[in-house]
């Protein structure tokens, strides 16, 4: 039996893995995103479950808007590379908060079940991205991470005391890599009676890749693995490109597998537009010792699968519509950043989403009232049902395609000069157009997208009417290579004032995504 990369589609970037028995758990970073953090469960390394997320609650993690910090898009801020590991009976997620106003903090939570309640976090005295844990053999835990701004590049490390976050050590450079640039994501690692330093270089680009090295001591001198980079893509033409930030794990039966990010670019020159996805490759030792991932270091879309995996990955049409009949969101929802209090109801009208627009729109590096999912597949339609009728000028609500907040397109119901309207609207940059608009006369309309490899096309159905077409916009416009940051495509809903709150709130009956 074969699988198909990646085993986790859309934007969910920076796996790092864990096993207990022969339960694999698995969680990915989420930038500006909430709740924050996904984990994933899985008992063959290819058919993977979402259990939770590890921060959901407001004392966990608050992203607040401002323009304090250079990076204050959601693209570029909030929950930076976890790493999940388990030690005496508890799970713990390491991670780095990205904010706009004050300095990265890292800080660590717990668990003793994967699926939550996790705990209060512990904040770090240490500083730098993307930190790591080892618990070794001899009661010590080491903290593994990058430099900070004022100290050279490499990979730092020291001992620490998870329930002050103190540390217990000097900080020390332990490895500067192999050459490439922004050394990172790294994690140790005790396999048989040796320290392996496993890291990214190159950059989370088309450079990007897995190198390894490893000591008798955690801190050194480590010795580079003559094979590196242990995994790359650089330089070919495949499928798959980008790979890096890996995490191993040993399997049940023995075997040796790596879950690392990688892209599925499309057209030439190369655009990505879905994010940065989880993907899954074999790991083999050399006779010296050293493991290499993949094909000599290379990964394909297809592979033989783990040799205890029984179920087939799904294939073929599949269909995931929500109704809103729950009480609580499903785990596929997102909001962009902290939601306003107020802002959304799944209560207000019992089987309907609520949103009522704020004065903030998907422009702002705010908290717009946006509920949205990543896109998952390069061919997929969406469909949702709104019943919205605008009191004010500017009030508008619809369904839009979001890359970040100068990345969108969107078909809306608003109000303008005292008319219901209906728009189509893109936001490329800092320019943007509302393409097509059309007087609308109705309280109700059924709003649609149909994406595939190069472009979204949006279209509309008022009550007893045909399905219409509306607007077109290119993938490419959205993609990582023009729009920048770290994340992936979502959709979703919305609702805005623009520029003041709405007096009308917008409602959604359902929400169905069938991917091809």
């Amino acid at each position: 039996m074969k699988y198909t990369n990646p085993v986790i589609q859309g934007f969910y970037p920076d796996p790092s893995i864990c096993r207990v028995n022969e339960d694999y758990y698995l969680v990915n970073s989420t930038f500006g995103y909430l709740p924050g953090v996904p984990i994933f469960h899985s008992r063959d390394l290819i058919n993977w479950n979402q259990i939770g997320h590890c921060l959901t609650r407001e004392s966990q993690l608050h992203l607040t808007s401002g323009t304090g910090h250079k990076f204050t898009s959601i693209s570029f801020t909030g929950i930076f590379a976890p790493t999940l590991r388990y030690h005496q009976g508890r799970f713990y997620m390491i991670t780095t908060l990205v904010t706009h106003v004050e300095s990265n903090k890292n800080f660590i939570v717990w668990a003793e079940k994967p699926e939550g309640p996790w705990s209060e976090p512990v904040y770090l005295d240490w500083d730098g991205i993307d930190p790591s844990l080892l618990f070794d053999e001899d009661g010590k835990v080491h903290i593994t991470g990058t430099a900070k701004d004022s100290e050279p590049t490499g990979i730092y490390q020291a001992e620490i005391d998870l329930e002050t976050g103190s540390l217990l050590s000097e900080r020390r450079n332990i490895w500067e890599g192999t050459g490439g640039r922004f050394p990172e994501g790294p994690h140790l690692y005790r396999i048989d009676g040796k320290y392996y330093l496993l890291i990214a270089e190159g950059g989370t680009e088309y450079g990007h890749m897995v190198t390894i090295a490893r000591s008798d001591d955690p801190y050194g001198p480590f010795e580079s693995c003559p094979h590196n980079p242990i995994l790359t893509q650089r330089s070919t033409d495949n499928k798959v490109q980008a790979t890096g930030h890996a995490d191993l794990v040993q399997a049940h039966d023995g075997s040796w597998w790596a879950v690392f990010l990688g892209i599925r670019p499309v057209g030439y020159p190369y655009h990505h537009h879905l994010g940065r996805e989880t993907f899954l490759a074999p790991v083999a030792w050399t006779e010296d010792g050293w493991p290499i991932i993949g094909r000599g270091g290379r990964v394909d879309m297809e592979i033989d699968a783990p040799a205890f995996a029984s179920t087939p990955q799904p294939s073929g049409e599949t269909v995931d519509r929500d109704d809103f009949d729950s009480q609580q969101l499903g785990r596929q929802w997102n909001f962009i950043r902290s939601p306003r209090e107020g802002s959304w109801s799944l209560e207000e009208r019992l089987g309907w989403l609520t949103l009522y627009g704020q004065e903030v729109t998907l422009n702002e590096q705010n908290a717009p009232a946006f509920i949205g999912r990543r896109q998952r597949d390069m061919d997929c339609e969406v469909s949702v049902f709104m019943e919205f009728d605008p009191a004010q000028d500017g009030e508008e609500a619809g369904l839009t395609v979001i890359m970040n907040e100068s990345s969108h397109y969107e078909i809306a119901v608003t109000r303008s000069n005292g008319s219901r309207k209906l728009i189509f609207r893109r936001r490329i940059g800092t320019l943007w157009k509302v393409e097509c608009e059309v007087d609308y006369a109705h309280s109700s309309i059924r709003l649609g997208l149909k994406a595939d490899r190069q472009q979204y096309v949006f279209t509309y159905e008022q009550p007893g009417g045909e399905t219409v077409e509306f607007g077109r916009g290119e993938c490419g416009y959205l993609s990582t290579e023009v729009a920048g940051g770290f994340t992936g495509v979502y959709i979703g809903m919305y609702a805005t004032g623009n520029g003041a709150p709405c007096k009308t709130p917008a409602r959604f009956d359902y929400f169905e995504y069938r991917s091809f």
